[in-house]
Formats: C-alpha cells, structure tokens, sequence
C-alpha cells in the first residue's frame, strides 16, 4: 500500500540525524510496506566528486532495514563506481551476493556545457532514466544535488502521477551550500517529498525545507 510510504520515509529521516528532533518533522508512527519483511528499497544518486563522499556518509548510519541499495551514476564517472564498491565491500564484507547494484545513465550536464545543449543531454538522461526506475521501482530515492539526480527524481514524480508507483523523495542539499540552492535544490525543492538543509540561513529562505543541522 503506497500510503503507508510516507512512515518509511520517517523512518529513513531517524537514519540520517540519529533520532534528533524526528519529531519535528513526523510525528506519525513508522512502519514498512505489508509484504516488505521489513525492507525499504533505496535508490541512492551520487555524483562525482564531494557529492559521492557525503552521500555515503549519509548511507553509513542507515539501517540494515534499507535494502537493497540501487545506486544510479553518470556514465562518465569512474570515481563514484570505486566509492561506492569500497564502501559496499567494507559493509558487507564476507558476503557473497551483495544486497547493491550500480546502473549508469547519461550525464545530464557536463561542466561548462551551455545550458541550451545541456537541455538536451538531460531529456536523454531522462528517457534513459523513466525504464530503470520503473525497472528498480525503490520505495525511496536519496540524492544530494549531483545533475544525475534531477532526470532521475522526475522519472519517480512521473511513475507517481501514472499511477505505476509511488516513490518517496528525500533530498539533503549539499553541506557546502550556506546561503544559496544548488541547481538541483533549486529544481527539485518543490517535488521533493523531504527537502532536507544543514544551514540555518537557507532554511530562512526555504521554509518548506527541513533544517536538522550538520548531519554529514
């Protein structure tokens, strides 16, 4: 039952601030899917650079409720790939089928790309990214601002509005952004189910964000 997600998206929030303040922000009980045994399936984005350290970071005061994980990366990014398969391998070291996968899709934006062809590069990320969510169907998509999320993110919002599946979005802006949004907050600050800030100032700015401090 989809209307149950919005408690496992509570209990995702316990995860990430170990428990502070929670109770600002759901004060509902939380609880899983019937039929899920327990389990929230998890989309995570990482980007290159700063983004993929702090995701994990995020990941690594998560639960073992939260599998499998389904990590989603640009097709030109070797560093995350490497990250993300250290970490794994230290979290479950000794097993031999590791509740992860890592899937790659177009980069939505390369670095200095003008934004008249990066409109084009994001509408193929995104026809590349509505058949591997529909595929991976997560309960939850975590993401941290990286371009990669934002074709990602609209593929769930688009799955919900047809009815396929509801997908809960938690966005956790970038601890490097004090007083302004990132291009993706800025995009996705409306969609996301929790939009999540770790500075006052922004929280000033966007009161429909969530402040819990440094949690990265």
């Amino acid at each position: 039952m989809w209307w149950l997600l919005p408690a496992a998206g509570g209990l995702l929030l316990t995860s990430l601030v170990l428990g502070v303040r929670l109770w600002q922000v759901l004060r509902r009980p939380c609880g899983h899917r019937p039929g899920s045994k327990g389990h929230v399936s998890l989309l995570v984005v990482a980007g290159s650079g700063g983004h993929t350290t702090e995701i994990l970071r995020l990941l690594s005061s998560l639960s073992t409720s939260y599998s499998p994980t389904h990590y989603v990366i640009a097709d030109t990014d070797q560093m995350s790939e490497k990250k993300i398969r250290s970490f794994e391998n230290t979290k479950d070291k000794g097993s031999s089928h590791p509740l992860y996968s890592i899937h790659r899709i177009p980069r939505s934006r390369e670095v200095r790309q003008s934004w008249s062809s990066s409109l084009l590069t994001t509408l193929q990320s995104l026809l590349y990214s509505v058949p591997l969510t529909l595929r991976l169907k997560p309960d939850l998509i975590l993401c941290n601002g990286p371009g990669t999320c934002i074709p990602v993110c609209f593929s769930a919002l688009l799955l919900g509005i047809l009815g396929l599946k509801k997908i809960l979005i938690v966005y956790v802006e970038s601890i490097c952004r004090v007083e302004s949004l990132s291009l993706s907050g800025k995009l996705l600050y409306h969609i996301a189910d929790y939009f999540i800030v770790q500075w006052p100032p922004l929280k000033d700015k966007y009161p429909n964000s969530i402040y819990l401090g440094r949690i990265v």
